[in-house]
């Protein structure tokens, strides 16, 4: 009885896994959706848009993009984790959207559980700039500033629970001074108060700060990932100050899924992303917007998104900010 037993359950598994593998096959029968989830114009757009363009023609059928902003990415990926783990509905993760949720309680979906990860895209470093008046011309001096001075230099983010905000607290703990943080809604606000001396330092993305930096209007001191940055090589890296040992802050993205998709379905989709992401005209594109390509497998991106969930979550706790 326990053979027969065995025997069935055998065959139970070796028939899902042959339906899995049969609509893995089969797999795309009709458009697949693309939700990204800030509005039209923004890097996770940008990006998007160039992987829609490339994954439409490997895979046959139409790639859309879908915008659904609001509140720091949720709504976008909650739209995700609710929708049928079929293989038609996708979602860009980013960097931004791991802080919003470590953020936030009473999350309507697990961050952790909820999605199967397809793999990483790029990533980017943040600037960080002052305004050409400022005293500091490097991080060494600015960590020195802020150490003589305690609480009294502002830095400005685009917004509260940003990328940009917890670069900032990131940078207050490595090099333990105190800094005040001023969020405002948009990177052009927190621009024109640097600009207009209501803060003294900005975290923010390279592509929204060059101009201003090339323009002379702005001061970079640095570039928040462990290494130089392509798009601004002569910009140093933060932790090569050596006051700010193991800083290492980039914005990126990545291609994610609900959970539940199956997994013949993920490895193709994964297969199809890094494809696209080693064709030298997407490389381009994605250059072009500002970004450096990482490809990765399911598992490594979903690795690194947890260790991300875990590292954020930390920072918060430490700066003493209660989840809103």
């Amino acid at each position: 009885m326990k053979k027969l037993t065995a025997l069935a359950l055998t065959a139970m598994m070796l028939a899902g896994g042959l339906a899995s593998s049969s609509y893995a096959q089969e797999w795309p029968q009709k458009p697949i959706r693309i939700i990204v989830s800030f509005g039209p114009g923004g890097g996770a757009d940008i990006i998007g848009r160039i992987l829609a363009d490339s994954m439409q023609v490997q895979l046959g059928k139409p790639v859309v993009v879908e915008n659904k902003p609001g509140a720091g990415g949720i709504i976008g990926n909650e739209a995700v984790a609710n929708a049928d783990p079929d293989g038609y509905t996708l979602g860009i993760m980013t960097a931004g959207q791991i802080i919003a949720a470590v953020a936030r309680k009473n999350m309507r979906y697990d961050t952790l559980t909820a999605f199967a990860p397809i793999g990483q895209i790029a990533t980017a470093s943040l600037l960080i700039v002052t305004r050409p008046d400022f005293p500091a011309n490097n991080v060494k001096e600015l960590v020195a500033a802020a150490k003589a001075d305690p609480g009294k230099i502002v830095f400005a983010s685009p917004g509260f629970a940003a990328t940009q905000h917890f670069a900032g607290e990131m940078f207050k703990q490595t090099a333990q001074v105190n800094l005040l943080h001023v969020p405002f809604k948009t990177s052009p606000e927190a621009i024109n108060a640097t600009l207009g001396k209501h803060a003294d330092v900005l975290f923010d993305t390279v592509s929204a700060l060059i101009g201003h930096v090339q323009s002379g209007q702005l001061k970079a001191l640095a570039v928040t990932g462990k290494e130089r940055f392509p798009a601004v090589p002569d910009i140093p890296a933060a932790a090569e100050s050596g006051v700010l040992p193991g800083y290492d802050v980039t914005t990126w993205y990545g291609l994610f899924a609900p959970r539940g998709t199956p997994a013949p379905v993920i490895a193709k989709l994964n297969k199809t992303l890094n494809y696209s992401l080693a064709d030298q005209t997407v490389r381009e594109r994605l250059a072009t917007a500002g970004v450096v390509v990482k490809a990765s497998t399911p598992e490594a991106f979903g690795d690194f998104m947890a260790g991300e969930y875990k590292r954020w979550d930390a920072v918060r706790e430490t700066a003493g900010i209660p989840q809103q």
